[in-house]
């Protein structure tokens, strides 16, 4: 049988993914959610267009397979990741939500839409102006000088530049759907 620890460990885990899975399908019988049903499931709604656009943008990152949905296993997934997923896999994954065109690279107005984005969502306080931070960033951490932020640079600059990864972390701070989520949990 394993350990004891072991075992309460999965146990709360299943605990835990079925209370997942039940708010998943009570927000979303058909089992398939749209970008529509997306917005409406993390309470994002009368949002400006960066932020529209950001939201949009995490929706095509969650939905793996591309078919214009999110099944309950890549919502578990993302999930799954974005509370407990290394810091290296949270970075490559950063990457591709920040990395709208999908050309493997971010370039300033890609960074920019995305800081803005995090403000309109989260209330996200910077010191400066979006743009005097986007420009920081990049003389910061584009190491070669193009322009574009490669994923290397981006993983090895998030982890040296403080403040960048501290917005980043709130880019998908998923605390308050945790909590929905728990809340749930005991009135079901």
């Amino acid at each position: 049988m394993g350990n004891a620890s072991g075992s309460t460990v999965d146990d709360m885990q299943a605990v835990e993914i079925h209370h997942w899975y039940k708010k998943f399908m009570t927000e979303c019988p058909s089992g398939q959610l749209t970008l529509h049903e997306f917005k409406q499931f993390f309470g994002l709604r009368g949002l400006d267009p960066e932020a529209n656009a950001y939201i949009e943008q995490m929706f095509r990152t969650f939905d793996m397979n591309k078919d214009g949905y999110i099944d309950f296993m890549e919502y578990v997934a993302a999930l799954s990741l974005v509370l407990r997923g290394k810091m290296e896999q949270k970075l490559r994954w950063y990457f591709k939500l920040y990395d709208a065109d999908g050309n493997g690279c971010i370039d300033r107005y890609e960074l920019l839409n995305i800081i803005k984005a995090i403000q309109a969502i989260n209330g996200c306080n910077l010191e400066m102006s979006v743009e005097e931070f986007t420009n920081r960033v990049f003389e910061k951490i584009d190491v070669n000088g193009d322009g574009e932020l490669s994923l290397d640079e981006f993983v090895e600059g998030a982890r040296k530049d403080e403040e960048f990864m501290e917005v980043m972390m709130k880019s998908l701070d998923l605390t308050h759907i945790v909590a929905m989520i728990h809340s749930r949990r005991h009135s079901v």
